[in-house]
């Protein structure tokens, strides 16, 4: 019976732990940014450096490209988690189905790139493999995470841009969906820059100024006329016809609300579109 007992304990024991190893998966984090980095590798410069450029070849190409950086995917392997993970995001447009995910596992050392269906055809799995191996492992292996990813996702653009696809004003919903996404940046825009030129220049050319400026920077996030066109007049008139805002925004308030707008808050979440995937793409280690 002193023996029995011992070994009995020791029985419960591990049976009690092998359940919890076994189910313990790693949580799949929400998607509300291109860049998700759940080990603080990247600073927060190098997160908004990548998230501008995607935003910007999203606006171009259609194409939603997004990195994703954790501990670990233990138990599972990483094509197992990565495929949860774009199964939950639906990166890329639907019917479309050109979503990438570079997603890396740093404690594992592991890396991939998960391929929609749409972008199998120009981004194969010897391509994604190529990209993986020339261009993020060497940095990787310096212990250049930020060059690494950054090559990795210029690569990754450069070889999904040489592709034919649908305009990007096909998705949400053309122009009107590309102005609403666009909306709050235009907006913080408008009552920062009018409030500014409104008090340097007047209400008129202020006005005209801030229009113009705001235009301009339509046209960098969507490349599409229309857009530039109404976020232009809609700005002019804001800034032309609001009352007190734009004294507001011109005195001590614009360096509290500049403030929220540079730490992120006043941008969109961002959210896939719908797409599909189903395992193309291609793994590696560093």
């Amino acid at each position: 019976m002193n023996i029995l007992k011992p070994l009995s304990m020791l029985l419960l024991a591990v049976l009690a732990f092998l359940p919890c190893g076994a189910s313990a998966d790693v949580a799949i984090p929400a998607l509300t940014a291109r860049v998700t980095d759940e080990t603080a590798t990247l600073t927060s410069e190098q997160r908004s450096t990548l998230e501008q450029t995607l935003q910007a070849f999203e606006a171009k190409k259609g194409s939603q490209i997004s990195v994703l950086i954790v501990p670990t995917t233990q138990p599972e392997t990483i094509e197992q988690y990565s495929l949860r993970v774009v199964e939950q995001w639906k990166l890329g447009r639907k019917r479309v189905d050109d979503g990438v995910l570079l997603i890396i596992a740093k404690d594992d050392r592991t890396l991939r790139i998960e391929v929609g269906y749409g972008l199998e055809g120009a981004l194969t799995d010897a391509t994604s493999s190529r990209i993986i191996n020339e261009a993020i492992v060497p940095r990787f292996q310096q212990g250049d995470f930020y060059g690494g990813v950054t090559a990795g996702v210029d690569g990754i653009m450069h070889v999904v841009d040489g592709k034919p696809l649908p305009s990007p004003e096909q998705h949400a919903g053309g122009a009107s969906g590309q102005l609403a996404r666009y909306l709050p940046i235009l907006f913080v825009l408008t009552m920062v820059a009018g409030g500014v030129f409104r008090v340097v220049l007047g209400r008129l050319p202020g006005s005209v100024v801030t229009g113009g400026a705001v235009a301009v920077v339509a046209w960098l996030l969507s490349g599409t006329l229309l857009i530039v066109v109404v976020a232009g007049a809609i700005a002019l008139a804001f800034t032309l016809l609001g009352s007190g805002l734009g004294a507001y925004a011109g005195g001590r308030a614009i360096g509290g609300q500049s403030g929220r707008f540079g730490s992120g808050s006043g941008r969109t979440i961002f959210r896939g579109g719908g797409g599909g995937f189903g395992g193309g793409g291609a793994s590696g280690r560093w």
